[in-house]
């Protein structure tokens, strides 16, 4: 949490982990409900990731440039404070292991009967 660019660390730092926290663990789960059973079309792919952009840049806040202006964060700015991981990812990493889940199940199993 060291690169977070933020004018007051003392201060701030918190806050931002805490809210970080809360669109990890409470935010997630609500908007990826039963996401293993959903066909990703592209217009659901922009509006999660449009939605994800705007609660990251509520949490991080704006950037203060050297001549003293606020500005948003860019998505590239947005990538490297969360590592990249974004929800379609994770979308697609639980599909996987539904796949595998289901994979297993015997061949009788009315859910693997409808796949």
């Amino acid at each position: 949490m060291a690169s977070l660019n933020i004018h007051n660390a003392t201060s701030d730092l918190p806050h931002i982990v805490t809210k970080f926290y809360v669109k990890c663990y409470a935010t997630g789960p609500v908007v990826t409900y039963a996401c293993e059973t959903w066909v990703l079309k592209e217009n659901i792919k922009t509006k999660l990731r449009v939605l994800e952009r705007k609660v990251l840049r509520r949490i991080y806040g704006p950037t203060k440039a050297k001549d003293g202006t606020w500005r948003i964060k860019s998505n590239e700015e947005l990538n490297r404070l969360t590592g990249n991981k974004n929800t379609i990812n994770y979308i697609k990493a639980q599909r996987l292991a539904w796949f595998g889940h289901v994979h297993r199940m015997p061949d009788n199993s009315m859910v693997k009967k409808s796949i």
